[in-house]
């Protein structure tokens, strides 16, 4: 016959639980947390020095360019070595709450082999970053043309490219699918203007107005810090149906050479309304046969 005694059951408290491990492990991740999170406070200025030191300036580049060109390296090395010290940081928290992490890598690693065929266009893409990168043919703040997008840049990693096109749409550009690009914006800009005049003008007089025009643009106040060649008289461009067009041609600092071209219209028409230079606009003369 069982008689009921009381049994003491063993109780252990969460103190004596959750304690040493806190001791033993939570002090080691609050550590690791608190020296990733002041690393990566230092990273900017520590990637701003050094790249500043490395890069060697272009004797043929402004100081804007030059500028330009660190900044953008500066933005992807930063992000590279967070996402870097992060992963390290995560690693390491890991293996504290007893993951494998030997183990883990190692399935990552097959998981990588598996998935190596395809992500081909992945590492092209990346390689294609590099090229970019290392050959500067472009930075965050130029605007420039791939393919049939166009459009200023806002910002670069290693996989891709971010524009904005002049109608505030972005577009995301994978490396690997860039072929050429055209940039609008690297050490000085050009104005390329076209301007039809009537058949009876006197091209010698209109010649004069548009030098005058162009001269008087580049002394302006307001603009003479953004002209480095007044805009001039290039050629007779064409003779087209109803109008003689003439090529004129100046040099302005990067991106200024849209706003100033709009300027310069402007100051065009006013100019040949003052001197009665004819702009014309397109004729068709229709024979008939006489009946």
């Amino acid at each position: 016959m069982f008689t009921s005694e009381n049994v003491e059951v063993p109780v252990f408290s969460w103190s004596e639980k959750i304690l040493p491990w806190i001791m033993a492990h939570g002090i080691k991740i609050v550590f690791i947390i608190i020296v990733t999170l002041i690393l990566n406070r230092f990273v900017n200025r520590f990637i701003t020095r050094i790249v500043r030191i490395a890069v060697v300036a272009d004797k043929y580049s402004s100081k804007e360019a030059e500028e330009k060109r660190e900044n953008t390296l500066i933005h992807i090395f930063t992000f590279a070595l967070r996402i870097l010290l992060w992963s390290l940081a995560i690693l390491t928290i890991l293996q504290e709450f007893g993951v494998k992490v030997g183990a883990l890598l190692g399935a990552a690693g097959i998981v990588g082999v598996a998935l190596g065929f395809g992500a081909q266009s992945l590492v092209r893409d990346v390689i294609s970053g590099l090229f970019i990168i290392i050959e500067n043919q472009y930075r965050i703040g130029d605007v420039i043309d791939v393919g049939t997008v166009n459009g200023t840049v806002e910002d670069i990693t290693l996989r891709k490219t971010t524009l904005r096109d002049i109608d505030g749409t972005t577009h995301h550009i994978p490396h690997g699918e860039i072929k050429i690009v055209s940039n609008k914006s690297k050490d000085f800009a050009r104005i390329n203007l076209d301007v039809g005049v009537a058949y009876d003008s006197n091209l010698e007089h209109v010649i004069e107005v548009i030098n005058r025009v162009g001269n008087e643009l580049a002394e302006d106040p307001a603009w003479k810090d953004m002209i480095t060649a007044p805009p001039q008289f290039l050629r007779v461009n064409k003779l087209g149906d109803s109008a003689i067009e003439i090529k004129i041609l100046g040099e302005t600092i990067p991106l200024k050479q849209w706003e100033i071209t709009g300027e310069l219209r402007k100051k065009i028409v006013i100019a040949f309304n003052k001197e009665n230079i004819e702009i014309p606009f397109p004729q068709r003369v229709i024979h008939s046969p006489n009946k």
